[in-house]
């Protein structure tokens, strides 16, 4: 792939401050460009890396202002950020759409329907009255069970497995051996000590632009969905159980355990680590620290929870910070004890 610095900036609304017919073919860190490669800076603390880096153009945003001599054409954009990322999107795509067809061997069930464009890798499994949208990319090792329902641009890596039923949006990406639609953590105690499986009738309904990141889980509801809003991303080794539902664009990072019936609203940001106890709401805004565990609903909209149990995260940090000082206060109590002994 290769193109001109001027046809990058008009696929990022860019002005070229420099040679616009210079020619980019790869991606590079802005520490290890390469003649013919393309970088970005974003964060000032690598600043010094534009006046010694040998890549042909550089993307900065339109405020910047070099303090000396460099070499690179530069690309002034709005936010220079989002404008790599904007084009680490379009290398991708280009590169997905070279997959096409149907590799052998692979079932595909006489009653499912897949939509043009469609990849489908090796060994893939794709059951009864599936419909598969329009180029889908279905690497190898994939199952798909009944009646689920895939919309168009999504990509499932190998090993991603699909239960019945599960309907996915439009542009998801699950990643590699995650699987939507296990049977939710249901068992009922008995009399004898045993516990009996409680069937789990629902399904999973991830809606558009979804992420879920590589062995992470989540689990169909009991009765009902559990559901995914747009644009919820789910980092790696993330658990999410039955009947939970997760608002709009909502980040929730590795490690991450979600417990039954729990609802988390739109635009949060739970850290890695975290646990959230199942039958609490948490609103809107709510950002989650780290190893944190949150047994009760957060009392308003953006609060920074810290700590198990989760509390708001400037009184954890004030807690963090008298726990510290309790060995040089324990110190101060027991001198004073002494004090007042060798006074009686």
């Amino acid at each position: 792939m290769e193109f001109t610095v001027e046809q990058i900036a008009l696929m990022l609304n860019g002005e070229v401050k420099g040679d616009k017919s210079l020619k980019v073919n790869q991606l590079a860190k802005i520490e290890d460009g390469t003649e013919g490669s393309i970088s970005f800076l974003a964060n000032l603390k690598y600043e010094h890396f534009l006046y010694t880096t040998q890549a042909t153009a550089v993307i900065v945003d339109k405020t910047f202002e070099p303090k000396k001599g460099y070499s690179p054409t530069l690309i002034l954009v709005e936010n220079a950020y989002s404008a790599f990322t904007t084009l680490l999107q379009e290398y991708q795509k280009f590169i997905a759409n070279q997959k096409k067809g149907i590799e052998q061997p692979s079932f595909i069930s006489s009653s499912a329907t897949i939509g043009e464009g469609e990849y489908i890798g090796a060994f893939s499994y794709i059951a009864d009255n599936c419909k598969i949208g329009k180029n889908v990319k279905i690497y190898p090792h994939v199952t798909v069970l009944e009646a689920s329902i895939i919309g168009d641009n999504c990509t499932l890596y190998s090993g991603v497995k699909i239960y019945p039923n599960t309907r996915i949006g439009n542009h998801c990406t699950i990643h590699a051996n995650a699987v939507v639609g296990a049977d939710g953590f249901g068992f009922a105690p008995q009399a004898d000590g045993t516990y009996q499986t409680i069937p789990q009738l629902g399904n999973v309904i991830l809606e558009d632009y979804v992420s879920i990141g590589a062995n992470s889980t989540i689990d169909r509801a009991t009765i009902g969905s559990t559901i995914l809003r747009e644009g919820v991303k789910v980092d790696n080794l993330v658990q999410i159980a039955h009947n939970v539902e997760i608002g709009k664009n909502t980040v929730i990072a590795a490690l991450t355990g979600v417990a039954g019936s729990a609802k988390i609203g739109a635009n949060c940001m739970i850290g890695g680590q975290v646990g959230i106890n199942g039958h609490i709401s948490v609103p809107n805004k709510t950002i989650v620290m780290g190893q944190s565990g949150v047994s009760k609903a957060p009392s308003k909209e953006g609060m920074i929870l810290s700590g198990t149990p989760a509390t708001e995260n400037i009184d954890y940090l004030k807690t963090q910070a008298l726990i510290r000082k309790l060995p040089a206060t324990e110190k101060r109590l027991r001198e004073l004890e002494n004090k007042l002994k060798s006074n009686e």
